[in-house]
């Protein structure tokens, strides 16, 4: 199986997002990541889904997302043509002796301290699936108390953008 990201603009309307999780679902493929967002346009939201599955499956249910009513487009991103992020937000110990240490790893992966205690401290960064994996690796001596991850948002590379057409879709329907 390999990893796929796909970026689905929908109509922002209730009940949605579980019709096209539940598509997933019903193949038994296993969702890595879902992101759900607005978009420039109020009537219109992104759902980000990155799934492992073969290529031949993913066109198929890429094929019945476009029979839902309410999914305007869908456009698999490669990693290599768009920009992928994550949210990491991961509280780890620092008491008066490790603290120092555990600054410098936040310093050197460009994250931020965004909450301190007496004995631990609560990070934020943000980057590809390989940096996030790469710091909680490097924060993982200190004892990591709590992580918190969103799942990957994407867009494509350069001046396009999904939703130029998307708002004329709408309009013609509605």
């Amino acid at each position: 199986m390999s990893r796929h990201t796909l970026s689905v603009l929908v109509e922002n309307k209730p009940g949605v997002l579980t019709r096209v999780s539940a598509l997933f679902a019903r193949r038994a493929f296993n969702i890595h990541s879902l992101a759900v967002g607005p978009t420039e346009h109020a009537e219109i939201s992104r759902i980000t889904v990155v799934v492992d599955v073969e290529s031949n499956a993913l066109e198929q249910v890429t094929k019945q997302l476009n029979k839902l009513v309410n999914v305007i487009k869908i456009v698999e991103l490669a990693p290599e043509s768009s920009v992928q992020r994550e949210l990491l937000l991961v509280k780890v110990r620092a008491d008066d002796h490790s603290r120092t240490a555990v600054l410098q790893v936040v310093e050197l992966f460009r994250a931020h301290v965004v909450d301190v205690s007496t004995e631990a401290v609560t990070i934020e960064a943000t980057g590809g699936e390989g940096k996030i994996k790469a710091l909680l690796t490097a924060l993982g001596p200190y004892g990591i108390r709590e992580i918190v991850q969103s799942g990957s948002v994407a867009v494509a590379r350069g001046s396009r953008s999904m939703t130029d057409r998307a708002l004329e879709r709408i309009s013609r329907t509605a």
